[in-house]
């Protein structure tokens, strides 16, 4: 209202900001559609966890390095999932912001699993002997493939958590509904995994992936990954299709940013938005002293047991 007893009417700039600001949740179907890739996310790890600590044994490699291959899974969560996350709040795609990093996790998983299931196929094709073990070329082929899955697999599940909580535009019922729709798929995909995992006979429906290279176990181990990547490829279709995403500009993402640094300088944080290596860096200088050196004393005691472990089991 002006002094005139008039009142004003808010201005374009005003109402862009408040569109922005609060979008309408969108509805429950499309919420199912994202959540349910969690469905295909989940079967693929059901299946590393089932078959592949078998799979490389065959293939020749110890199980003390066995155990270090699978170092890649805490590493790549680390590392991928905060830096995915933070490139996707700013991503200014036409297709949005973090369908583009959905497709491209779907399609790293699709080249990792046709690795991990032929390795074994390459690896002979390139000179490995099917009776000999170790097959360094199969072995080879086998950990590049088992690397782009773990970080393939990290860089669906960030987006696509992300994208739930965009679409649940920020009503705390909705966001509660959508982590409950990605934690039942979850369980869905764990099931289905674990379950195709167990069948002996899965790789009959894919007469093919027994060749010289490949035995039983491992053509059961390539149906399995068919079925895994079919299903993942299904539901991200569905999902990329039928759920559309807004484009943003850089400059709706620096005032999405301003908002949040100035609510967490009210908040008493004191502190700007940063990318997670940045947050966690600024976190560790505010630390007390007691906690940095409870932080050391863990680091050499988990230091020491590993070099332990490295020099008793490995000669």
């Amino acid at each position: 209202m002006t002094g005139n007893g008039e009142h004003k009417a808010p201005s374009s700039l005003h109402l862009e900001k408040s569109s922005i600001a609060s979008p309408e949740p969108s509805p429950t179907r499309k919420l199912i559609l994202v959540a349910s890739i969690a469905a295909g996310v989940q079967f693929g790890w059901a299946l590393q966890l089932s078959l592949l600590t078998p799979y490389v044994q065959l293939l020749g490699i110890p199980h003390t390095w066995a155990a270090f291959i699978w170092l890649c899974g805490p590493i790549s969560g680390m590392v991928v999932q905060p830096t995915v996350g933070y490139y996707s709040d700013r991503c200014t795609s036409r297709f949005g912001r973090r369908r583009p990093f959905i497709l491209a996790g779907t399609l790293l998983v699709a080249i990792a699993v046709f690795l991990i299931g032929f390795a074994a196929d390459i690896g002979h094709a390139a000179g490995d002997s099917p009776d000999k073990t170790p097959k360094p070329r199969a072995i080879a082929i086998f950990v590049v493939g088992f690397w782009i899955l773990d970080v393939a697999n990290n860089t669906l599940q960030g987006p696509c958590r992300a994208f739930l909580a965009d679409l649940s535009a920020g009503s705390q019922a909705r966001t509660r509904t959508a982590n409950s729709f990605f934690s039942f798929f979850m369980a869905v995909g764990n099931v289905l995994g674990y379950a195709a995992g167990s069948y002996r006979y899965l790789y009959k429906i894919f007469p093919f992936t027994r060749t010289a290279a490949c035995d039983v176990y491992c053509a059961n181990l390539k149906s399995c990954f068919f079925i895994s990547i079919t299903l993942l490829l299904s539901l991200t279709a569905l999902a990329l299709t039928l759920v559309s995403e807004r484009r943003f500009s850089i400059e709706e993402i620096e005032q999405e940013e301003a908002e949040e640094n100035l609510k967490m300088q009210e908040g008493g944080g004191g502190c700007v938005r940063l990318p997670f290596f940045g947050q966690l860096l600024g976190a560790l200088k505010d630390l007390p002293r007691p906690m940095w050196i409870l932080i050391l004393v863990l680091f050499n005691l988990i230091t020491a047991l590993t070099l332990k472990f490295i020099y008793i089991h490995i000669p």
